[in-house]
C-alpha cells in the first residue's frame, strides 16, 4: 500500500474550472472520503487520482513516485463504481478472475484468490451465477471482490452504495470498512451521504466548487469547522445559522441574536482574540447542542416533529429564521407549543468571509 500526495492539482474542461489547486497528503492505509455537493469536483478528483482523467496542472505521487502522467493500469489502482460495471455474460467466478487473467496470472493463483475473496465476501454459493441472478447487494459485493482479488495499491470507490436500499446500504458500508481494515488498504471513497462520510472516514475532505475547504478527521470537522460552508455541510441535521452581534455591557461573554435574544457564549467557544462589543457575527448552533431547559434563554415555537425512535427533530422558528433542535427521547413537545432551550456550544463566523472566529 502507498501514501498519496496531491500537489496543486487542477482540472479544467474548456473554460470551466472543476478543480482548483488541490493540495493534500493521505497517509498509507488511510480511509479517505471525498465529500461535497453535486458538481463540487469530488468524482473528478477521484478520476484524476486513478488516472482516468488527465490533470490540467499540478502533480500526483504514489509512495513518492510521480504518477501524474501514468495510465491507470500503471498506477496499480482498483475502482468500485456506482453501476457495479460487471460483465453480464460472465459468471461471478469469471468476473472475479477476468482482471487476473488479463495479467496472465497462473491458474492456481487465480483459483486461490477467488476462493479467498469469495469466503471473505460470502460469495461462495454465488460463484456460478450470472449478475442478472443477483440482488443489488450481491452485485456490489462481486464488484468489491473484483477489486480486492487484484490486491492493488489503492482502492477507489465512486458512490458505490447509491443504488442500494437503506438496509443494504448500512450492511455494505460496514463490510467496506471491515475489509479496508483487514486488507490494510489505502482507500479513497466518494459520497454525498453524511452517514457514510462520518462513519467510514479516517480523513474527510470537504470540497466546494473545486476548492478544498477543510481536511481532517470527521469529528474535528464536526467540532471545529474552519468556515461556514464546512459547518453547514458536515453534520445531520445541518447546523442552524442566525445573524447576531457581540453583546455590549454583559458581565459574561454573550452574543445577541438579531431577534433580541441574548445567549451566553460557552467558555470553550469564546474567540482567543476578543471581539469588540457590537461586532456583527454569524452564530452557528448545531441541533444536538441545544437542550430543553425551562430557564433557557432561547424560545422556540414548534411547527413540525420528526420522530426517529431514540430522538426527535423539532422544527420551528427563532426570530423568523427556520431552526431545528435534536432532542433525545421517544416523546416530544406538541405542535404549536413554545419551549425554551439552553445552548451547550456555539460557533461564531465572520459575516463577510464566513471563516470561523476562534
Amino acid at each position: 500500500m502507498v501514501d498519496i500526495r496531491l500537489r496543486a492539482v487542477g482540472k479544467r474542461f474548456g473554460d470551466t474550472v472543476v478543480l482548483d489547486g488541490v493540495d493534500a497528503t493521505f497517509a498509507d492505509r488511510a480511509f479517505v472520503v471525498l465529500v461535497g455537493r453535486s458538481g463540487c469536483g469530488k468524482s473528478t478528483l477521484l478520476r484524476c487520482i486513478a488516472g482516468l482523467e488527465e490533470v490540467s496542472e499540478g502533480g500526483i505521487e504514489f509512495g513518492g513516485k510521480d504518477v501524474t502522467h501514468l495510465a491507470p493500469r500503471d498506477r496499480d489502482v482498483a475502482m468500485v463504481f456506482q453501476s457495479y460495471a460487471l460483465y453480464p455474460h460472465m459468471t461471478v467466478r469469471r468476473n472475479l478472475a477476468f482482471g487476473l487473467e488479463l495479467r496472465k496470472e497462473k491458474r492456481e493463483v487465480i483459483d486461490a484468490r477467488i476462493a479467498e475473496v469469495a469466503k471473505t465476501l460470502e460469495l461462495e454459493a454465488l460463484l456460478d451465477r450470472h449478475p442478472r441472478a443477483l440482488s443489488g447487494g450481491q452485485r456490489q459485493r462481486v464488484a468489491m471482490g473484483r477489486a480486492i482479488v487484484r490486491r492493488p495499491a489503492v482502492f477507489m470507490f465512486d458512490e458505490p452504495l447509491s443504488n442500494l436500499d437503506p438496509a443494504l446500504r448500512n450492511q455494505v458500508r460496514v463490510d467496506i470498512r471491515r475489509l479496508h481494515d483487514e486488507l490494510g488498504a489505502t482507500s479513497i471513497y466518494v459520497t454525498h451521504d453524511q452517514v457514510e462520510a462520518m462513519t467510514l472516514a479516517d480523513v474527510l475532505v470537504v470540497l466546494d466548487r473545486g476548492v478544498v475547504q477543510q481536511i481532517g478527521p470527521p469529528i474535528e470537522l464536526y467540532r471545529r469547522p474552519d468556515n461556514r460552508f464546512v459547518a453547514g455541510f458536515v453534520g445531520s441535521p445541518a447546523m442552524n445559522f442566525l445573524p447576531g452581534r457581540i453583546a455590549e455591557g454583559a458581565a459574561v461573554a454573550s452574543v445577541e441574536l438579531s431577534c433580541g435574544i441574548r445567549v451566553p457564549i460557552p467558555p470553550g467557544d469564546i474567540p482567543a482574540t476578543p471581539l469588540p462589543p457590537g461586532t456583527a457575527v454569524t452564530v452557528g448552533i448545531r441541533p444536538h447542542d441545544l437542550h430543553r431547559d425551562d430557564a433557557g434563554p432561547v424560545p422556540l415555537t414548534v411547527e413540525l416533529l420528526e420522530t426517529l425512535g431514540s430522538h426527535v427533530h423539532v422544527h420551528g422558528r427563532i426570530g423568523g429564521v427556520p431552526f431545528v433542535v435534536a432532542l433525545e427521547g421517544l416523546g416530544g413537545p406538541g405542535k404549536g407549543e413554545t419551549i425554551t432551550l439552553s445552548v451547550g456550544a456555539l460557533h461564531l463566523f465572520d459575516v463577510d468571509r464566513g471563516v470561523a472566529l476562534r
